[in-house]
């Protein structure tokens, strides 16, 4: 029998939350980053602990085909596997894939009216009801309020939070402890907001928001080598 855990990382680690005692339904986080630190990795190893839990995962790419996303959770599932001495990973990787559904927008037509419909179809023929849900790719642009605010009043109803992935810039970059743009205007809507901080040789987690003063984020760092994360 595997351990549940023996992924280094915990949502409670990274958001201050479990998933026995969550956050409540309709809650944001966002994992920020600048391109190419470990946005995309630090979302699926986020997935897999949920789906280690047989919690129920909906990842919304609006970048990437299914086979791409579906070859990063392969990827990634080994290399944590690997690492931590796990045997037959595939075919525990397979067990836990009922947890996961992958969905797929083009960005420029992604409308929380068009997830509304497909998830709602998911559900109501009790195909897939998850209590996670991941959106990679979203366009923080001057509309992202209107957006996330329709979006927050659909997923309410529904019992989920959602975790976005967030492009900064460097040259954007307010510096450590600050809210950088896309979100530093509509960081409001946002329960919890984590960011990947390069720092010489290592990358830093830094809890830029919590959900709650009480939640005890415990420190995590991510391997700029293989973009894992690993105990402070």
């Amino acid at each position: 029998m595997v351990e549940k855990n023996f992924i280094p990382c915990s949502t409670e680690m990274f958001f201050g939350f479990d998933f026995e005692n969550s956050m409540p339904h309709g809650d944001f986080g966002a994992i920020l980053s600048r391109a190419g630190v470990g946005k995309t990795s630090s979302i699926v190893q986020l997935a897999l602990c949920a789906m280690l839990n047989n919690e129920k995962v909906l990842h919304v790419s609006l970048d990437d085909p299914v086979d791409k996303i579906s070859l990063w959770y392969k990827e990634i599932f080994n290399l944590i596997a690997g690492t931590n001495n796990i045997n037959d990973a595939d075919i525990l990787l397979e067990t836990m894939l009922p947890c996961r559904f992958i969905m797929t927008f083009k960005v420029d037509s992604f409308s929380v009216p068009k997830l509304a419909e497909r998830l709602t179809d998911l559900v109501e023929h009790n195909i897939f009801s998850p209590q996670l849900i991941i959106i990679d790719g979203f366009n923080f642009d001057d509309s992202a309020r209107e957006t996330l605010l329709e979006l927050k009043d659909f997923v309410k109803t529904r019992p989920a939070k959602i975790c976005f992935t967030v492009r900064t810039h460097r040259h954007e970059d307010p510096g450590p402890g600050i809210i950088p743009e896309p979100i530093s205007g509509i960081a409001d809507l946002f329960d919890v907001i984590v960011q990947l901080r390069p720092e010489g040789k290592r990358i830093d987690v830094v809890a830029l928001k919590k959900a709650s003063e009480d939640n005890n984020h415990s420190g995590l760092l991510m391997n700029p080598a293989t973009r894992l994360l690993t105990a402070e």
